[in-house]
């Protein structure tokens, strides 16, 4: 098996390499190794080499996380100003003391003799390397920084979304359970096996709702099964006044699509779409092309039950716009028409979802176990 290796790893590699590329450099002998270089120049080097080490750690773990990245920027450029100064003549100190411009002087012009006395030569090179020291390692500190604040950054959001979509989740109108419940006590007084079959509903719903949606996703067979629960559930406090049609496909494909996203239109089109004394219908419709579904739902509009689902006891149209928003981002469209030429509220919902391995079924009675 290949492995990959971690981050550290390449860190690790990344300066070792750095480190053999400025070694070679600095190393290097002046003229292209023309002439021959006393042994003390090497220490020289050596040493020089150490210093632009110590000052690349030292301001990439001391000095960036205390000063600037503290917001103490001239204090930083204090420190780094010094750094470089004491570079510049900690070098010269070593010269001196290893006597190397004599030394140097023999070696390139032997036939002239030295003069301790003449000015005193700008070390260019060494001015240089330890900016360059100094300037790689602020580089790569606050790319690093920025990557891991950014990782940061993804990771809360990440972390947000989540508590936010459970939240979401979880906003089921708990009057659907209540309501049901007396529902079903009154049955069990006129019709038993109804009561039974409807509290089998309910259990299943409530199954549903605690275990099978933790996931994040679920096939839509199953948000399909979940749906007709609730008709089924909600149509025993109806009356025959209102009409029910859920219109769905003879087959469809099973797509993975977010639990329970399609609820709060219909809770919205059973609590203003349904009069006592009045006519009223609720259409709900679901057509597939592919991975794109399409839903419909249209409800009778009573003037007097003219709330918006902004207002309503569910999930809500802000809520699930947000919900749509984090799950299906630029991958949905939600149109709402709140008065129809026929005198209906119309939501349309146009949804890309995400394929399953298992790319067809039929549409089968509601069995929600994946």
């Amino acid at each position: 098996m290949l492995l990959l290796p971690n981050r550290k790893n390449i860190t690790l590699v990344i300066h070792v390499l750095a480190w053999g590329l400025l070694a070679a450099l600095v190393m290097m002998p002046p003229f292209g190794g023309r002439f021959t270089m006393p042994d003390e120049y090497w220490i020289k080097q050596g040493i020089l080499l150490g210093l632009l080490a110590g000052a690349f750690y030292l301001n990439a773990k001391v000095l960036l996380p205390r000063l600037l990245f503290q917001n103490h920027s001239l204090w930083y450029i204090t420190s780094i100003v010094g750094a470089v100064i004491i570079i510049y003549w900690t070098i010269q100190g070593v010269e001196s003391w290893l006597n190397l411009p004599e030394l140097w002087h023999k070696a390139i012009r032997p036939d002239r003799p030295f003069n301790p006395n003449r000015g005193h030569r700008f070390d260019m090179f060494t001015f240089l390397y330890s900016l360059l020291s100094l300037g790689v390692s602020t580089s790569l500190t606050v790319v690093q920084k920025w990557q891991k604040d950014t990782q940061i950054r993804e990771q809360l959001e990440r972390e947000k979304v989540v508590s936010e979509l459970s939240f979401l989740k979880a906003q089921i109108n708990p009057h659907f359970f209540f309501n049901t419940l007396n529902n079903i006590y009154a049955l069990t007084m006129m019709d038993v096996e109804s009561a039974q079959e409807a509290l089998h509903r309910l259990s299943r719903m409530m199954r549903y709702v605690l275990y099978e949606t933790k996931e994040g996703t679920v096939r839509l067979s199953q948000e399909i099964a979940f749906l007709q629960d609730y008709i089924q559930l909600m149509q025993l406090r109806l009356t025959d006044k209102v009409k029910v049609t859920f219109d769905l496909p003879a087959a469809h494909q099973d797509v993975a699509i977010a639990p329970m996203l399609l609820l709060p239109f219909l809770e919205n089109a059973f609590k203003h779409g349904v009069s006592a004394t009045r006519p009223s219908e609720i259409f709900i419709g679901l057509t597939q092309i592919e991975q794109t579904l399409r839903v419909e739902v249209r409800n009778t509009l009573f003037t007097e039950k003219r709330v918006t689902l902004d207002e309503s006891n569910g999930i809500g149209l802000v809520n699930t716009r947000r919900r749509l928003d984090l799950l299906y981002p630029n991958r949905y469209a939600l149109v709402i028409t709140e008065q129809t030429p026929n005198d209906e509220y119309l939501v349309e919902l146009t949804l890309h979802t995400a394929p399953l391995k298992q790319q067809t079924s039929t549409l089968s009675p509601a069995h929600y176990d994946a």
